[in-house]
């Protein structure tokens, strides 16, 4: 099968499919920090999108869309025009990964404002589902896909700011791209799960 992930530097997800032999390749305008260059599209995900994928896995940036954003959005109870218009180029984004040509889509994101009118997701997950102490409210929306099942559950539920070493290495880019990257449970369960053949 042949697997795009799109918006992965760090090459989580794509590991894992390659893991069971599929064509998997990761893509970012960012390089791979994941150690498989080959494996690896450095450039816009969009040029990608129309080249006959079996599957499409996407972490569009979540920076501007995010509600954990709302604070700069409304400042001073004030909607922040240029904020406002970043976080619509963001949905459109979103939008052109979530509508690619391609029958198997998956599409993450965490929670966004309502403002910005995201089509209802599918399903809700978190990194103690799957081997990780810790809670982060992912959303997924789906198409052609089945809901992911939890694969190993943690009693330990730490919220996203007790991650510590594993989140917030640094701070600036380094800290945003350290936070965006996806644990490695969900990952091979998305792998495991829908890439079995």
């Amino acid at each position: 099968m042949k697997v795009l992930i799109a918006c992965e530097e760090s090459q989580a997800v794509c590991k894992e499919f390659r893991k069971l032999g599929h064509e998997a390749f990761s893509c970012d305008i960012l390089p791979c920090s994941g150690g498989h260059p080959d494996w690896h599209i450095q450039g816009d995900v969009l040029e990608q999108l129309n080249k006959d994928w079996d599957m499409i896995i996407a972490h569009p940036p979540c920076t501007y869309l995010s509600n954990a954003g709302a604070p700069h959005l409304f400042k001073g109870g004030q909607l922040n025009k240029e904020r406002y218009a970043k976080g619509m180029e963001g949905k459109d984004f979103f939008m052109k990964l979530l509508n690619a040509n391609c029958d198997k889509i998956c599409v993450e994101n965490p929670t966004a404002s309502k403002i910005f009118g995201l089509p209802k997701h599918s399903q809700v997950i978190q990194p103690y589902e799957h081997g990780h102490p810790f809670q982060k409210r992912t959303l997924l929306w789906l198409k052609g896909l089945p809901e992911l099942t939890p694969t190993n559950l943690m009693k330990e539920r730490e919220p996203t700011t007790k991650i510590g070493n594993w989140f917030n290495k640094g701070n600036g880019t380094n800290r945003k791209i350290q936070r965006s990257k996806t644990f490695t449970g969900i990952a091979k369960a998305i792998a495991e799960q829908w890439g079995r053949k």
